[in-house]
């Protein structure tokens, strides 16, 4: 007879962000993903939470994919204890290197500023997690290929990743343990994407874990170049910049690709095209070095990526936010909750002839959520900005699936799973694609709630 098995869901339950969903058998604990909740100031809160359980009794992580709100909280779990494998693909733990060493400079700086404005009731402020942490967790990263099942150590389940397109690396999660097959969808991306493969069909499963951030909308689809032609040549030609926060991993480089899109048909103004932010060159660069875990050809990538100028350093930044020329700046992050893109904000926002360009979800309590709200002004570094740049939202270019296509992969499925728990969702989507499931498959699928268990 099977042992009981159960599934709790420590984050991104009602919420899109702080995914982590621990599963617990006879004593032993494995950790699917390990993310940052983000946005209002409530969930940012919760990180500085411990979690229900002890930190070292949890036996391994699974990573579906490197995005901050699925591995961001990894370091802070070394620091409290955590010394077992994080199990990924080789991809997601390049890209997670990169976000976990600037989301630890970013705590670290954080957390100085405070101290030397005096602008903290915490005495001193502390980082959630600092870059030692970091790198201890990088080093708990052990990579495996897709499609091939392999098993974890000490009675550890068997694991198996599939494509789910989205970003560099990611994977849902086939999981069989006890006897049960429970898949984790991850964040699942964009069928026909011109960078990432499509998401890959799961065959069978006793219990779906499935993100839901798009549940209950669909992606515009027209053309995003033709949307970028447009909003580009309005602004250049009223003397303006584009201001394009952008997530540093995915997003900056789709941008790039279709900006080397207009470029190659005759339609982007002479204007130069600025990467502004260290992570995305670097993330930019794992194209080449995983270049089967996405679409482009060798050619097309370095033409695309020498189009931009690279800022890496500092001093080249603040040059370009004192710049008034018109020119387009990628920068991240891709809500405006931190990075040099606050600086082109500070620089930018305020000049009606402006743009500032978002590119997909915005999570509630972030900079980016506000402006797309219509907010007339945004706090950036403890002073409020007036917004009086134009403000678009290409949503097309979300590297989320939207609805419809959360259901094409779901009718993969050739054998149903005897319940679904649909996460990774505000509630307004979740409980639409849960309806929606039950409706079209006549699935069992239910919203859980902050800390629920289930037994499986």
């Amino acid at each position: 007879m099977d042992s009981e098995l159960t599934l709790r869901c420590l984050g991104a339950a009602g919420t899109v962000t702080g995914s982590k969903h621990l599963l617990e058998t006879e004593g032993r604990r494995i950790l699917v993903d390990c993310g940052l909740f983000q946005g209002l100031k409530n969930l940012r809160e919760l990180n500085w939470k411990r979690l229900p359980v002890d930190a070292a009794s949890i036996d391994a992580v699974i990573v579906t994919h490197a995005h901050l709100d699925h591995t961001g909280y990894l370091p802070r779990l070394v620091r409290d204890g955590f010394r077992g494998p994080i199990v990924a693909t080789a991809a997601t733990a390049a890209v997670a290197e990169i976000i976990l060493r600037d989301s630890a400079f970013l705590q670290e700086r954080e957390a100085d500023f405070l101290n030397r404005h005096h602008a903290t009731k915490h005495s001193p402020a502390l980082p959630l997690y600092d870059s030692r942490d970091a790198e201890r967790a990088l080093a708990l990263f052990t990579t495996h290929p897709f499609g091939q099942e392999v098993s974890l150590p000490g009675d550890g389940p068997s694991v198996v990743f599939r494509r789910a397109g989205h970003i560099l690396g990611a994977a849902t999660v086939d999981v069989l343990w006890q006897g049960r097959r429970i898949v984790f969808s991850g964040d699942l991306g964009r069928y026909d994407d011109p960078l990432m493969l499509d998401p890959e069909p799961v065959p069978a499963a006793d219990y779906l874990v499935m993100e839901s951030t798009y549940g209950d909308r669909l992606h515009d689809r027209t053309d995003p170049t033709d949307t970028l032609a447009d909003i580009i040549d309005t602004t250049v030609s009223r003397g303006g910049t584009i201001v394009i926060p952008a997530f540093a991993v995915g997003r900056a480089q789709t941008l790039l690709y279709h900006l080397w899109q207009l470029r190659c048909a005759g339609r982007l103004p002479d204007v130069p095209i600025y990467l502004d932010s260290p992570m995305a060159i670097n993330a930019s660069d794992l194209l080449r070095t995983h270049h089967g875990d996405h679409r482009l050809s060798r050619q097309v990538y370095e033409d695309m990526c020498a189009m931009a100028t690279y800022t890496r350093d500092a001093e080249a930044s603040k040059r370009i936010s004192a710049d008034r020329d018109p020119k387009i700046v990628i920068s991240a992050s891709g809500m405006g909750s931190g990075g040099r893109v606050l600086h082109h904000f500070e620089a930018f926002a305020s000049d009606p002839r402006n743009t500032i360009m978002l590119t997909g979800y915005q999570a509630p309590g972030t900079r980016g959520r506000s402006m797309v709200s219509g907010a007339r002004e945004i706090k950036v570094h403890g002073q409020w900005i007036p917004v009086r740049a134009q403000v678009e939202n290409l949503r097309m270019l979300s590297a989320h699936a939207d609805a419809n296509e959360l259901i094409r992969w779901a009718s993969g499925f050739t054998t149903p799973p005897r319940r679904v728990f649909v996460v990774h969702g505000e509630p307004q989507p979740a409980d639409a694609l849960r309806v929606r499931l039950g409706r079209e498959f006549g699935w069992d699928a239910v919203v859980p709630r902050q800390g629920q268990v289930f037994e499986l």
